[in-house]
């Protein structure tokens, strides 16, 4: 009777965190290709039964074939495995620095909207001014001060989206600053930190969420990018901006180079943009 019980709840549990992802398809297919990517780097080593780091040089620039189903590159290595690879490096740095810029975010954007006065214009002010470089700029020089690699990228990452995570919290933090409940526990004696952690943090988790979506896109192509440039993950570990880098030399001999990388980083940026923008959607349809 009891192992029936427990089974209805975990099943109306499911039903619940897949309701919304069965109404809303851009929600469904953001998160289906998410899943997809994280399902790849995780088991790597069974899906790509060749090691990513072996050379042939007698099968350099193959075309896709039964043995390597996307070709090799100029080293013979095969590019389907270095591709599934590739993904737990830019999972990594784009996941990874996006959830350290959060936490580093986080409570400089609470103090600043809930605070206001000093405070407010003593953190908005560092973050606009940190904010007035583009992204891509900034990250080539702290990439260049710091060093490249994943650890390096991370960093970059972390320091270039903070100001922008530090922007919209503070924002969400205003909007329900002067809501009739925060007002009512002010009055009730509650202490501030209660009020922002029980409160606030609990009412702009969901469009945080979005936001992080979002930002995470924009990571895997600023760390593709810097691959791209020579300054992010460093050969012989596989990354896909790397990987296109090298491959320019070969575009007109062995297009293929070039497109399985580019694929997978388009595919990644897209699943999180969908994944963004179902939630932004289905938030605002709770509103209503």
């Amino acid at each position: 009777m009891a192992t029936g019980v427990i089974a209805g709840k975990k099943s109306n549990f499911a039903v619940r965190l897949l309701k919304p992802l069965m109404k809303d398809s851009t929600l469904a297919v953001g998160a289906a290709i998410l899943l997809i990517f994280i399902l790849l780097s995780v088991l790597a080593p069974w899906i790509a039964v060749i090691p990513p780091d072996q050379q042939d040089l007698m099968a350099s620039l193959e075309p896709s074939s039964g043995t390597h189903w996307f070709g090799t590159d100029e080293l013979g290595r095969d590019i389907f495995s270095r591709v599934i690879y590739a993904s737990r490096t830019d999972l990594t740095i784009a996941i990874g620095g996006v959830l350290l810029a959060y936490v580093v975010a986080l409570p400089l954007g609470l103090s600043a909207g809930y605070y206001g006065g000093r405070i407010d214009r003593a953190i908005s002010t560092v973050s606009e001014s940190i904010l007035t470089f583009p992204s891509l700029v900034l990250s080539i020089i702290i990439v260049s001060m710091i060093g490249s690699g994943q650890l390096g990228l991370i960093i970059t990452i972390t320091v270039t989206q903070a100001p922008q995570l530090v922007r919209y919290l503070r924002g969400f933090v205003l909007q329900i600053r002067e809501m009739e409940y925060i007002s009512a526990a002010k009055a009730a004696g509650s202490k501030t930190f209660y009020i922002m952690t029980k409160h606030i943090l609990r009412n702009i988790m969901g469009p945080s969420l979005v936001v992080l979506s979002l930002l995470a896109s924009e990571a895997v192509l600023v760390a593709a990018a810097l691959g791209f440039l020579g300054l992010g993950v460093q050969p012989p570990a596989p990354e896909w901006g790397t990987m296109l880098s090298r491959s320019r030399s070969y575009f007109m001999e062995a297009p293929h180079l070039m497109i399985y990388p580019g694929l997978a980083i388009a595919l990644l940026i897209l699943g999180f943009n969908l994944l963004g923008d179902g939630m932004r959607d289905l938030l605002d349809a709770k509103k209503r």
